[in-house]
């Protein structure tokens, strides 16, 4: 079966760069699209009540967790994506962990778009949730709303851990097949060490098996 080869790290970084952007731009037009169409706190049936649209401006996580510390949830974000473009610029080649990455960026920078920009100010801004699905948590009252980012934000996260558990690395070559060639060696080495010994044949460690070679000795006379 034929591999393809792995991506070079420039095109590998490209690859993120651009479905982040496609990411960033789904949610924050998301975003705009409720802003406008919807009044904060009024649900909104889309599929019924297993999907609806609510308009809430979220200064914590997930359940509004941490809401008095919006601040340390934006340098997370940051400190996310940087090393996410830094594994893009240095070490991604394979195709998978590009697309997963890039996915994963888009979601991050989307909810911190919201963290710098929006109200009620840089970095401690309030994101900006809508999609309820409350039978994701079971139809209790206090189910999240979240959006698109966070979508990719746990689809990512999700997908990276998939990607660890079975052991491909950022260059795309599993943990099993990168330490094949060691194992190769070794095998190489003892099968030559194995024709070795069967040229060279038995040892001989009986001294009482004559040389046929060796001259013969004299006979002795009988008395």
């Amino acid at each position: 079966m034929r591999h393809r080869a792995p991506l070079r790290t420039a095109a590998a970084g490209t690859l993120i760069a651009i479905l982040a952007v496609l990411v960033l731009a789904a949610d924050q037009f998301s975003k705009q699209l409720v802003l406008q169409h919807l009044e904060p706190g009024v649900a909104v049936p889309v599929a019924g009540e297993a999907l609806q649209f609510v308009l809430v401006f979220n200064p914590g996580a997930a359940f509004s967790l941490g809401e008095g510390v919006t601040w340390i949830f934006t340098i997370a974000m940051a400190i996310v994506a940087g090393v996410i473009v830094f594994l893009a610029a240095t070490r991604v080649r394979s195709r998978l962990w590009a697309v997963v990455l890039g996915l994963l960026l888009g979601g991050v920078l989307g909810n911190l778009a919201d963290r710098l920009f929006r109200e009620p100010g840089f970095a401690v801004g309030h994101v900006v949730d809508f999609i309820l699905t409350p039978w994701m948590w079971f139809w209790t009252p206090n189910a999240a709303i979240y959006n698109v980012a966070d979508i990719f934000i746990v689809g990512g996260m999700a997908a990276v851990a998939l990607l660890l558990v079975i052991g491909i690395e950022l260059d795309g070559t599993r943990g099993a097949t990168r330490d094949a060639p060691v194992a190769a060696e070794s095998v190489a080495d003892a099968d030559a060490g194995a024709t070795a010994d069967a040229d060279a044949g038995p040892a001989d460690t009986d001294p009482a098996v004559a040389d046929p070679a060796a001259p013969a000795a004299p006979a002795k006379d009988a008395d």
